[in-house]
């Protein structure tokens, strides 16, 4: 008994610093991640393109993004996470390098052209990235639903957090050491990274028998299916007025470069911390599914309300300030789309099986990065044509629609998919 129980609790020792590891390798590339989308938004801001041009930059870094995370899925269930890992900081690293060799000489074709393909090899580090350290936790964490729930909130909002900082970075390192040594310093942060991975973790991490076939890999549960399907409207909300409306709104009421990025740092920072203590926020239940599951229709529900208020105060007569009524406004919309996304973070998990996380996992953030490019392309469209009250309408419909289909979700120990 003294020996199974000594093997128990090396296990979890050992879970517990892959867990460890894994997280700080993704946070460390999400720091990168974030100043990449502030450095290349404000520098190519102020060189005069208009806001249908920028969100057009982020279009290969979202569309490769969805196939990442299915290709993602597979290939860590096939070779284990940390190969995906390594594959994703070696991706993000030839990225940097690409966007740093980026000449203003060259005209604003060949820059757009460019930067496109930069941004595409960096929506596809990301995806793999996230897709093996999302997937790291359902592999090391074993002792049930709760555990698992306060794992992925302290990951998900951590990771937030962390990305929020990386804003932050972005725009300090554009304003005091300039574009292209901004890029070198990250991409040698990252080769650090790279090396600590490959040396620390053990390559079976997450191996199991991928499916043989793309149908396979497609034929989800209901559950995964609806939870997937939410999520597209769900993020699809978020960046349609985050990516390039609340930068523009900002900007144009006479906002500096710094003042904008401190802002989206600081909403980000806020609302991966919300994620982080949402377990304290929803009351739990010993399945794991049915008081989470309604507490995501509630959630929802106030969610869809804000923008819908906001959109009508920021065009109201009589605003003296419509920009803080919206930084206000977009707080409260954080508060609310935090608690959402920890809870259906976590749903995804606990819906999936034990040996294909990997690959239920992936097919959600494919759906992830799906609804991020739909909101991408309409943040741009928008922002041109009805400014950030057309950001704010886009917004509420897209939510409308995620608690539509967010009400259809099971709450039974059988909606879980059986593994294979």
């Amino acid at each position: 008994m003294s020996a199974v129980r000594n093997d128990a609790r090396n296990e979890t020792g050992n879970n517990t610093r892959n867990y460890a590891i894994v997280t700080s390798a993704y946070f460390l590339f999400t720091i990168t991640d974030g100043a990449i989308r502030m450095l290349v938004l404000l520098h190519f801001y102020s060189l005069g393109y208009t806001p249908f041009m920028l969100a057009f930059l982020f279009l290969l870094y979202e569309t490769t993004g969805i196939f990442a995370n299915l290709g993602g899925g597979w290939l860590a269930v096939r070779f284990g996470i940390p190969r995906m890992l390594a594959s994703g900081l070696i991706l993000q690293i030839a990225g940097l390098g690409m966007l740093s060799a980026l000449d203003p000489a060259w005209g604003a074709v060949a820059s757009v052209a460019w930067v496109v393909a930069a941004q595409g090899i960096a929506g596809v580090a990301k995806d793999l990235t996230k897709t093996a350290s999302k997937s790291a936790i359902k592999a090391t964490s074993q002792q049930g639903a709760g555990q698992l729930f306060r794992w992925v909130a302290w990951f998900t909002g951590s990771k937030n957090a962390t990305k929020g900082a990386g804003f932050f970075i972005g725009g300090l390192l554009l304003q005091v050491v300039g574009f292209r040594p901004a890029l070198w310093m990250m991409a040698a942060m990252l080769a650090v990274v790279l090396a600590g991975v490959l040396l620390s973790l053990p390559r079976t991490l997450g191996k199991a028998k991928a499916s043989k076939s793309f149908r396979e890999l497609f034929a989800k549960t209901r559950a995964i299916n609806l939870m997937a399907a939410a999520r597209v409207f769900m993020f699809g909300s978020r960046d349609v007025w985050f990516v390039v409306g609340l930068p523009v709104f900002l900007y144009g009421y006479g906002w500096k470069y710094m003042q904008v990025a401190g802002f989206v740092a600081a909403w980000t920072i806020a609302y991966g911390a919300i994620q982080a203590i949402a377990p304290a926020v929803v009351t739990r239940s010993r399945d794991g599914l049915s008081r989470e599951v309604p507490a995501a229709k509630l959630w929802g529900a106030i969610l869809t309300a804000i923008p819908v208020a906001l959109a009508l105060l920021v065009t109201a007569p009589g605003v003296p300030r419509p920009d803080l009524v919206l930084v206000v406004g977009l707080l409260i919309f954080g508060f609310a789309f935090a608690v959402i996304s920890s809870l259906h973070s976590y749903l995804i998990l606990a819906y999936a099986g034990s040996e294909k996380a990997a690959e239920d996992v992936g097919f959600y953030y494919a759906a992830n990065a799906a609804g991020r490019l739909m909101g991408i392309l309409l943040s741009g469209v928008l922002t041109q044509s009805g400014g950030m009250p057309a950001c704010l309408w886009g917004s509420a419909i897209m939510l409308a629609i995620c608690l539509a289909i967010t009400v259809l979700l099971p709450t039974g120990a059988g909606a879980r998919r059986v593994p294979a």
